[in-house]
């Protein structure tokens, strides 16, 4: 039943890069000197795996704005960390849950304050221009498009949960002031990392078949039993994990995923512990640990 996770990760190394994303970038690149600013959003629970390593390529020197979505669905502590050490390094960063309403002033009146000399320059020359227009870009499934119809307080980008849902670039107008540019899902053509390859597939942000699923959520129940054994025992009943094979059998009883026969349904339940994640019923949990833990 399992597979060896180097093969996997080699196997999305050759595999994974879309067309579209290639094709996004090109298009991100052409109509970058329509942008003012650019919002980088990414996923509270994978604060590091879910940045676009080459975007400041794509961007050059675009000042941004780092999105944290999913903030409701994070270990609090660790993601916090990770903002503080970005914030050191120069980086504006405001943080979000999605699950609930939200008001967009302060990112408004933030993007404001960025832009106020270029505008001033501006003015200066006799081109005042009133609108501001944002470039919103993440990798797939980090909440783009829910967060642009909050913003926008109406649905005009299509929401999923599963990775590829907006497939091509789209101005939407926020208000008298902002334009955003909507943007598909990108990544970085070689997933070469295999903990961030496992961070991305733990959290739907590459389909499901760049890697093996119960591989997936073997590394998802590994990674519980090594920092959140609370959470492994409160939601999957058991202690920790000494043999693999005997955990996934014990949650497997636990949960009723069996067969006519009395035997564990472990296709079931593989899809379960996968739902577990995207669905948010496992809450308080960052699968990133912050660089200055890691020089430690």
């Amino acid at each position: 039943m399992i597979e060896n996770n180097d093969k996997g990760v080699n196997k999305s190394v050759i595999n994974w890069y879309p067309g579209h994303m290639a094709k996004t970038k090109r298009l991100i690149k052409e109509n970058l000197n329509l942008i003012d600013i650019v919002y980088e959003i990414i996923d509270s629970r994978i604060p590091i795996s879910s940045r676009v390593i080459d975007l400041d390529e794509t961007i050059k020197n675009k000042p941004r704005i780092l999105i944290f979505t999913k903030y409701d669905l994070c270990d609090k502590e660790e993601t916090d960390k990770i903002i503080k050490y970005y914030e050191s390094l120069g980086n504006y960063v405001l943080k979000y849950d999605l699950s609930k309403s939200n008001n967009f002033d302060e990112l408004f009146n933030l993007t404001k304050q960025i832009l106020q000399n270029k505008q001033n320059k501006l003015k200066e020359r006799g081109l005042e221009n009133n609108t501001i227009r944002a470039l919103v870009v993440g990798i797939p499934n980090v909440g783009k498009s829910t967060l642009i119809n909050q913003i926008s307080k109406r649905k005009v980008a299509k929401v999923g949960n599963m990775p590829g849902i907006t497939k091509n670039l789209n101005w939407i107008k926020v208000n008298k002031d902002i334009l955003l540019l909507d943007t598909p899902g990108i990544l970085w053509p070689k997933l070469s990392q295999e903990t961030v390859a496992y961070n991305l597939a733990s959290t739907t942000a590459i389909k499901e078949e760049i890697l093996p699923k119960e591989n997936v959520a073997i590394y998802i129940l590994q990674f519980l039993n090594t920092y959140y054994p609370n959470i492994l025992k409160d939601y999957y009943k058991i202690e920790s994990i000494q043999d693999i094979e005997s955990a996934l059998l014990k949650i497997g009883k636990n949960k009723g995923y069996l067969t006519k026969g009395g035997e564990v349904d472990l296709d079931k339940l593989v899809d379960s512990i996968l739902n577990d994640i995207k669905k948010g019923n496992i809450k308080s949990i960052t699968f990133d640990r912050s660089p200055k833990d890691d020089q430690k």
